[in-house]
């Protein structure tokens, strides 16, 4: 089953940036989207934020 929810670790990987780095962008994502804190922020709203590719980033997030 692909992953639909992205972790700070993951987006540390991703995003070539440290953990603490990577949360922040998280809670920013979660900001800008109107979400309260804590809650799971899809691959598809990170992928919109950071302009990435969804495809290339589920692919790499299933590999792991």
């Amino acid at each position: 089953m692909p992953q639909v929810c992205i972790c700070p670790k993951e987006a540390a990987q991703l995003t070539g940036t440290k953990y603490s780095t990577a949360k922040v962008l998280l809670q920013r994502i979660r900001r800008a989207n109107g979400k309260p804190a804590r809650t799971y922020v899809s691959v598809a709203e990170f992928c919109r934020f950071t302009h990435l590719d969804e495809e290339e980033v589920s692919r790499a997030l299933n590999r792991s």
